[in-house]
């Protein structure tokens, strides 16, 4: 086993030194073409990045679709509300009637009680639907903005021939040269792009 570790280590020493020798710099003109090709063979991908949370922030969609949303939101959160409201005031009516022995019999106590628990069936009922369908609309917005951006990325790059364009999302890139960063010339682009199809 040791025989084996040492003569791994023996190999990659040798090929290390191979591709030194290789990519090192030589007197002669031909070593020299060498060294340049070696260099170049490392530069010939075309990266660049895009700072996904300054793009939300500022993309007029993002921001309109955001608004959207929250309002959306919002009123469902009023309307149901508003129902669970009434629903409690119609329980505590309940529960005081029946308190005061104002219903005339049994049975007609019972009914009211069953309207009640059907309403609030109706209302958890509601709460659901308008929860699924703000979901859905939520994921519909959310593939159209993503739509809009991977469309106008593509167009972009057709002039740029980057080989990549990655995205840099809160600490998720250990280090990203700021000459790489792309997310203005994107941002405006996109915006002028929204501007014109409003």
């Amino acid at each position: 086993m040791k025989n084996f570790r040492k003569n791994s280590i023996i190999a990659i020493a040798f090929a290390s030194l191979f591709v030194f020798a290789q990519c090192a710099p030589h007197a002669t003109e031909e070593k020299a073409t060498q060294q340049v090709q070696c260099t170049t063979a490392a530069q010939t991908l075309k990266v660049a990045y895009v700072n996904l949370d300054s793009l939300m922030s500022k993309y007029n969609l993002a921001q309109d679709i955001n608004k959207e949303m929250m309002r959306k939101e919002e009123d469902i959160k009023m309307k149901l509300t508003e129902k669970y409201k009434a629903l409690q005031d119609d329980q505590a009516d309940f529960e005081r009637k029946y308190k005061n022995n104002v219903y005339a019999t049994p049975e007609r106590a019972q009914s009211e009680y069953n309207r009640i628990l059907q309403k609030e069936q109706e209302i958890v009922q509601l709460e659901q639907t308008l929860t699924l369908e703000f979901e859905k609309e939520g994921l519909q917005k959310n593939q159209a903005l993503r739509d809009s951006i991977n469309k106008f990325i593509t167009e972009y790059n057709q002039n740029k021939g980057y080989d990549f364009i990655i995205t840099k999302l809160g600490e998720n890139l250990l280090y990203a040269n700021p000459k790489y960063d792309i997310t203005q010339e994107i941002i405006n682009g996109l915006n002028e792009h929204y501007a014109n199809e409003k």
